[in-house]
């Protein structure tokens, strides 16, 4: 685990996906949706890897993704049931996340999502499981056009939120992501599980 000191800290970075709430629309879930609409996996997977990281950070819509990855050729689906079917996919990790919304009402530490989310993914998950109550921004790959390990989107992060790396703590569930932001001086923890999170985070109950 990152040693770093907790006195220094002003703002906290966490992830979305693999942390607080599934991935949403990763490799196992494209698989399900191949097997319960009947397409071809492979050719579907094949032009998602094509067009996704610009769907990510929002250059193209979730339409235009769609068409490009499945709606090119007539389906016996509509796209309103696909869309149905990508959002299902978001469900709550068990513990965390109903855990650091009260923990968030008693420190003083703003915490913002710095995540890779497409637009509609994005605000769809925002919503639906009221992450308003954690997080006081959201440094999403949509809004800001550009993605993790991008070292961009981490020193636009740090520069909005006026914070030195070693101001900041950041969980993310990805050792490669935990890298890249380790690389810039950020004091990065890989999140493993609940009970170490918790662990870390209940040093900064101080309200």
């Amino acid at each position: 685990m990152t040693e770093f000191n907790a006195s220094k800290i002003k703002v906290i970075f966490m992830d979305i996906g693999g942390v607080l709430l599934t991935n949403g629309w990763d490799y196992n879930s494209r698989e399900k949706a191949a097997e319960i609409f009947n397409f071809d996996f492979k050719e579907m997977n094949i032009l998602h890897n094509f067009i996704y990281n610009v769907f990510e950070i929002g250059s193209v819509s979730f339409d235009q993704y769609l068409n490009t990855v499945l709606f090119h050729t007539p389906r016996d689906f509509t796209k309103e049931q696909f869309k149905e079917f990508i959002f299902s996919q978001s469900t709550e990790l068990p513990h965390l996340l109903e855990w650091v919304k009260k923990w968030k009402k008693q420190t003083d530490l703003p915490v913002f999502a710095l995540s890779n989310e497409n637009l509609d993914l994005n605000e769809y998950r925002i919503q639906t499981f009221n992450l308003h109550q954690v997080f006081d921004g959201f440094f999403s790959s949509c809004y800001l056009g550009v993605r993790k390990p991008d070292p961009r989107i981490f020193k636009m992060a740090m520069d909005i939120t006026q914070v030195k790396p070693d101001e900041c703590l950041y969980f993310d569930d990805r050792p490669m992501l935990v890298d890249a932001a380790g690389n810039m001086g950020i004091n990065s923890i890989l999140h493993t599980d609940f009970e170490t999170t918790q662990h870390i985070l209940e040093n900064f109950i101080r309200k």
